[in-house]
């Protein structure tokens, strides 16, 4: 009598470490080095393990690497250069890509305390407006539970883990150790001291609110004071250089002349990428100094 055979569960993921034994090795070894990845990763809200992103860190540099030297075997090709070039510089790439790629937890980190940021002060006063009208401290956190972006999401954690039994100051000190937003941090603080001391929860809300809006406005006119040396640069730089360079370039070339110096298409082309990136270069600058919040 033929039996089917019995597979464990062991056997699948076994076969698949065995496959990805040297990646995972590699990984492994580097993880030491980069402490605060598997942190920065639990504060930016990354589900996946630090093992696993460094995987995808690693493949990702070795294959962006092989292409840039590729790419870059081709121009040295057309401009007939040495070709082995190229090859020397594949390990340069794929350590320039790796660091570059190792940021990606610090972006996420700095995403998130936005994201919480931008709605904070409004998701806090709608917790103070219940709490002085008499509702308990956990029925409104359940309705900043929702309609609040990522701070609603916050506030649903703690709603998780006060309806699974836990007391609802622990589950707050829980909550910031996880957090990314210094703000959002000093809220449930001052909260779960309140609770745990018996003083009064809306007066200590009270508190911290008007402090995170005052730092908040103040944060807007320093973003409002830094815009006008950007400015100025933006327009020396991405306006009046480019244009009056241009111009002199063209009137120079014309007296220099005998085909020694020559703007064609290349040469323009050329400039206007670099006008292209120093205009990029600015208004992300300026995009990523803005704070973002809710007013």
């Amino acid at each position: 009598m033929n039996q089917k055979q019995q597979v464990t569960p062991v056997a699948l993921p076994a076969r698949n470490y065995a496959s990805r034994s040297a990646l995972r090795s590699i990984s492994e070894y580097l993880l030491p080095y980069f402490p605060a990845v598997r942190k920065q990763m639990v504060l930016g809200g990354m589900a996946e393990t630090p093992e696993r992103f460094m995987d995808k860190v690693v493949l990702s540099a070795l294959f962006a690497a092989f292409a840039l030297t590729i790419l870059s075997f081709s121009v040295l090709h057309a401009l007939q250069m040495e070709t082995i070039l190229s090859l020397l510089v594949f390990p340069l790439f794929a350590i320039i890509v790796f660091f570059y790629l190792m940021m990606y937890p610090t972006v996420m980190v700095l995403k998130r305390k936005r994201a919480i940021d931008y709605e904070l002060v409004f998701a806090v006063r709608h917790l103070l407006i219940g709490i002085r009208s008499g509702m308990p401290l956990f029925d409104a956190m359940v309705g900043v539970s929702r309609g609040y972006g990522e701070v609603s999401r916050e506030f649903s954690k703690i709603v998780e883990k006060v309806t699974l039994g836990m007391p609802i100051s622990q589950a707050m000190r829980e909550i910031v150790q996880v957090n990314p937003s210094p703000a959002f941090r000093r809220v449930m603080i001052q909260l779960a001291n309140a609770v745990g001391s018996g003083g009064d929860v809306a007066d200590a809300l009270e508190v911290v609110l008007n402090q995170i809006f005052k730092e908040q406005v103040i944060e807007l006119k320093a973003y409002g004071q830094k815009l006008n040396p950007l400015i100025m640069f933006y327009m020396i730089f991405g306006i009046i250089f480019p244009s009056l360079g241009l111009a002199f370039a063209i009137i120079l070339f014309s007296f220099l002349g005998s085909g020694r110096f020559e703007l064609n298409a290349f040469v323009l082309l050329l400039f206007l990428l670099m006008v292209s990136v120093i205009q990029f270069m600015f208004l992300s600058i300026v995009e990523s100094s803005r704070p973002k919040y809710a007013f």
